[in-house]
């Protein structure tokens, strides 16, 4: 895609997973948040691209796909419109 047409993410990290300082005993409350993570179950669309023709989106997301650690699949908008 170079330089030209945009990309958007469409999932966001936006649970939080806690964890406590080592050596410490039970009770006190939760953890203090450690990262965050995106849930992402079957069929959630994950990129989107515009303004590139079909040609170079598929092959700018399959090589995004490649490096995924699960199966993915190319889909094009029912109203797509090539211009």
């Amino acid at each position: 895609m170079k330089r030209e047409g945009q990309v958007w993410i469409r999932i966001f990290p936006d649970k939080p997973i806690t964890k406590k300082p080592a050596e410490v005993r039970m009770g006190k409350g939760k953890g203090s948040p450690e990262y965050w993570v995106a849930v992402v179950k079957p069929g959630t669309i994950m990129f989107e691209s515009d303004g590139v023709s079909l040609e170079v989106a598929q092959e700018s997301l399959r090589l995004a796909a490649q490096k995924l650690p699960v199966r993915t699949k190319f889909v094009v908008r029912r109203d797509y419109v090539e211009k």
